[in-house]
């Protein structure tokens, strides 16, 4: 395998940065994206990612850059990664290449339409330095997206939403001239995050700025907000814009996010490729954004809300470590919903490019985790409160918190003259009237029409109600636009004028609609003298309506100036995110109108004392945990999850949407016939453990049976005197000893270890402390009983365990039939002498002290007692079940019953958290290795007759 060194130049505003790498002609190499510059001999790297494949892939624009690398003049380059079957990669490069990074990186990742921007200034970036190549040493060199520390030393947070918590006007100045003026959106959630972070710590905003600023302008507003908000705007095209935010975020994500199928293209409208095309270029802008001012090392990465959730899998392109957290601020539909979104996949493994994902609500995450089951095939874990998930040797965590309100915020509110001037304004408006206040955006979800018919309900089934009881609805204007927004505003309306006609008086209307902007202090007004507050919203992802109403019914502690009662009633959808936070509510299924109207009716009716018993318990959780509490627990969490990020070893893998990082502990790495051949040519007694699925023949494979080379490989491995070869399973003894009759000399353990054959002219002995098997009639209708119940499960029977198979049941239903059995199974058989153990699509119930340690200690003892300790051990398996074998051997290394620690190789199949220090990819690498191993022997036997 031939290496070279190249020296290239990284440019950013003509600034050149000294970059070196490595390129290898053979096998598992890397994948550089190169362009060469449209002049000279200079070649300019965009990206250089590392990823485990069978040999290059060379992304390369410019002939003359082809023939410095050794390669000929073509225009596209196809590859052929035919490897014996395992990989097959066409790809085709575009005619032209834009000179920006965004165009290449969108070619690469499936063509996506680039983006045109005008030339302008960057912020520069704190993790480079100008330099000049000649100056760059060897021990430097390492991949452009390579994390490099920076010079910052202090830890910092940058939250990126779709939108900067700050508002832009243009106004006039004296001289009729223009300028920009900036102020803080104190009503933004993300302006109050930093609330609960260290005060030390410094907050940076990345997002767009809801303004058309022209381009002229936009390098000066750009430094004006970094200036004095630290805020980084995006300036997204309205072109785009119109395409990602009000075409895929809208038209899309929203309503599928909210249960709503496009079943029509009247009804939802039908997926349109150019709209998901526009939502990833302006993800891909926002991950340039961060990349001007992220610092790797030492910089957190929050990213919020459904606008940007393949972001993390182009940041975590460029920065195997950066510390990313995501916060779904909409709710998570199920399963059965989320899988008709297109490009399901894409999505869901991008944000498990994030560290932690937060929910508002355990039914959100539920539905996130069921997603990952049965899309991607990941089991969650659940360990003292914490969730986890797997995902290839990374942990990512899942939070579940609900946003709260900033306190402060509205307790300056309370305490404005306008407030409690208007409070005695609507007294006098409504006096002798019980209100009832709904506060809702106008949207097709919140419910608003229903909530206006079970007024109308509770009016005609409790007339007493008639003249005094009067329902408040606030309006707020429409976030979204579209023919869906139109017709649920004409139908509330049309909804309120009938009834005032039909219920109303001439001073008494039953429905006051207010469908103007509304401000806080105007809006904690109608808080203060409403009697109840309704939310019917038929799916909202959090909605702090009723917080902000509690604490406004509450007023400041300790003091009256708040004209506030202090009791309160709340009528919740049951379908909210809030509701589960509200204990004290009367949850209400909003689609059942006459429902809706008992309970309002039940809110007004209810006894003072109980209103004030219910107000004063919201009012506890409410005023603790408020938006503070909430950003301080999830970037606590967010901090644990990460601890070990730098600790670790990471390699970027896959292609497209499909790139995820691999993290390993650092002693564990890549088994190679380099790191073997010198142990095994020098050992005298060798030991070779092998398991049988998933490591000599491939998991999927439907015929069990091991193939003729397989056969071939394992006795000729067999047939050197120097070899003990045994493989171990958890298969039946009578399958392992048909399966493989014609290998003589080798050993077998059956049912994990409880049965053990030294060769084939040895009896079966047993290694299981005890032959009662009394246990298997208690435990065999148990089974039984489960797999009635659960489609496509099966028992499988052995002479000292029983097995059940869900692999082909529900994976859903599967696994949670598999706990219940779990739990059952260790109920009954509590008192006997067995274990109960969960595994891949398995429950199985064995002997106690039966493993396949037990099998390798055995193994080991005996070759001491025979005076050939082993001085090489090559251990390979892929299920925990091999987990005992690894611990085995690292004990008898302590003990001294293996010679040589340094000739021991204790390998599992698939690049996973494992108590081994090497891994192998799959079968078929497995086999290869055996196959190198046959050779060495074979080389040894040749020259020892000659």
């Amino acid at each position: 395998m031939s290496t070279a060194n190249y020296k290239m130049a990284l440019r950013f505003n003509n600034i050149a940065y000294p970059v070196r790498y490595s390129f290898s002609s053979g096998w598992r190499t890397t994948l550089l994206l190169l362009r060469t510059s449209t002049h000279g001999d200079e070649i300019q790297t965009l990206d250089f990612l590392h990823f485990n494949l069978k040999t290059s892939l060379i992304i390369i624009h410019g002939d003359d850059c082809l023939t410095r690398l050794g390669f000929h003049k073509i225009k596209i380059l196809g590859l052929d990664l035919y490897s014996k079957g395992v990989f097959h990669i066409w790809l085709n490069l575009a005619h032209k290449m834009s000179k920006s990074y965004a165009n290449l990186f969108e070619i690469a990742n499936g063509n996506f339409s680039a983006v045109e921007e005008p030339e302008r200034k960057r912020l520069p970036r704190a993790k480079t330095v100008p330099g000049i190549i000649s100056e760059l040493d060897d021990d430097q060199s390492g991949s452009v997206s390579s994390d490099v520390p920076s010079s910052f030393m202090s830890d910092r947070l940058i939250i990126v939403a779709n939108q900067l918590p700050v508002k832009a006007t243009r106004e006039t100045d004296d001289n009729g001239g223009y300028f920009w003026n900036f102020t803080w959106d104190e009503n933004s959630l993300y302006l109050h995050i930093k609330d609960g972070l260290p005060a030390e710590m410094e907050v940076i905003y990345v997002g767009s700025i809801r303004a058309d600023v022209d381009p002229s302008e936009q390098d000066d507003v750009s430094q004006t907000l970094l200036d004095r908000f630290k805020c980084v705007p995006i300036f997204i095209p309205p072109a785009l814009l119109e395409n990602y935010y009000h075409g895929f975020c809208k038209r899309h994500l929203w309503p599928i996010f909210h249960y709503m199928l496009p079943l029509s293209e009247s009804h939802g409208g039908r997926f349109d490729r150019s709209l998901w095309e526009a939502y990833v270029t302006a993800n891909v802008m926002f991950a340039q954004k961060v990349s001007e001012v992220v610092n790797p090392y030492e910089d957190y990465v929050w990213i919020h809300d459904y606008h940007l959730m393949v972001l993390p899998t182009f940041l975590r392109r460029r920065y195997n470590k950066l510390r990313i957290g995501f916060f779904l601020h909409s709710p998570f539909p199920s399963s059965e919903i989320y899988r008709t979104l297109a490009m399901r996949e894409e999505i869901l493994k991008s944000l498990l490019n994030a560290d932690l994902i937060g929910f508002h609500t355990f039914d959100y995450a539920r539905h996130f985790l069921a997603c990952c089951s049965r899309m991607l095939g990941l089991e969650y874990q659940s360990k003292r409160g914490y969730i986890g998930l797997e995902y290839y040797g990374r942990t990512i965590g899942i939070k579940i918190m609900p946003s709260g309100i900033h306190m402060g915020q509205m307790e300056s509110v309370l305490m404005e003259t306008d407030k409690r001037t208007r409070v005695g304004e609507l007294k006098r408006e409504f006096e002798g009237k019980t209100v009832l206040l709904g506060v809702d955006d106008t949207d097709v979800f919140k419910g608003v029409n229903m909530k206006v018919l079970a007024m109308e309900q509770m009016l005609r089934s409790h007339p007493i109600w008639l003249g005094s009881a009067v329902l408040v609805q606030i309006l707020n204007p429409a976030r979204g636009k579209g023919r869906d927004v139109e017709e649920v505003e004409a139908e509330i309306r049309a909804s309120c004028e009938r009834i005032n006609e039909e219920l109303g008086r001439p001073e008494y209307k039953p429905i006051v609609l207010i469908d103007r902007p509304v401000s806080l202090t105007e809006r904690a007004a109608y808080y203060t003298i409403s009697e109840a507050a309704i939310v019917t919203a038929v799916r909202d992802g959090m909605n702090l309506t009723p917080y902000e109403y509690v604490v406004c019914r509450h007023g400041i502690p300790g003091s009256d100036e708040s004209n506030s009662p202090q009791k309160s009633m709340l009528v919740v959808s049951e379908f909210i995110g809030c509701s589960p936070s509200l204990s004290g509510a009367i949850r209400t299924n909003p689609w059942n109108v006459h429902a809706t109207a008992e309970a309002m009716c039940e809110a007004i009716w209810t006894s003072e004392t109980e209103k004030r018993m219910r107000h004063e318990k919201h009012y506890r959780y409410i005023s603790s945990h408020d938006v503070g509490y909430w950003s301080r627990s999830f970037f606590q969490e967010l901090e644990i999850t990460c601890s070990d990020h730098f600790r670790r070893r990471c390699w970027g893998m896959g292609l497209s949407f499909g790139f995820r990082v691999l993290a390993l502990d650092p002693k564990f790495r890549k088994l190679t016939t380099e790191t073997i051949i010198d142990a095994y040519e020098n050992a005298q007694n060798r030991a070779i453990l092998l398991d049988y699925d998933g490591t000599v023949i491939p998991q999927t494979s439907i015929n069990k049976n091991p193939s003729n080379e397989v056969i071939s490989i394992i006795n000729k491995l067999c047939n050197d005197p120097k070899n003990m070869v045994f493989v171990i399973s958890g298969r039946a003894k009578d399958s392992l000893g048909k399966w493989f009759a014609p290998c003589q000399k080798l050993g077998l353990g059956a049912e994990h270890g409880y049965f053990i054959r030294w060769d084939a002219d040895k009896e079966w002995e047993t290694l299981g402390q005890s032959h009662d098997f009394g246990w298997i009639l208690m435990a065999e209708p148990v089974m039984e009983l489960y797999t009635e119940t659960t489609d496509g499960s099966y028992i499988e029977r052995k002479e000292s365990a029983l097995v059940w198979h869900h692999q082909h049941a529900d994976p859903g239903f599967g696994m949670s039939q598999a706990k219940e059995l779990l739990e059952h199974l260790e109920s009954v058989l509590a008192n006997e002498p067995v274990v109960v153990k969960s595994g891949q699509y398995i429950v199985e119930v064995k002997q106690q002290g039966v493993s396949k340690g037990l099998v390798a200690e055995k193994i080991f003892a005996s070759m001491a007692e025979n005076g050939k300790r082993a001085d090489f051990v090559l251990c390979i398996g892929d299920d925990r079940s091999d987990e005992d074998m690894f611990v085995t051997i690292g004990n008898a290394i302590n003990n001294g019953v293996i010679l040589n620690d340094d000739s021991v190789f204790a390998c599992t199949v698939g690049q996973k958290p494992s108590k081994a220090e090497y891994y192998l990819d799959d079968s078929l690498e497995v086999i290869t290795m055996l196959e190198t191993l046959v050779d060495i022997s074979s080389d040894s036997e040749d020259r020892s007759f000659s």
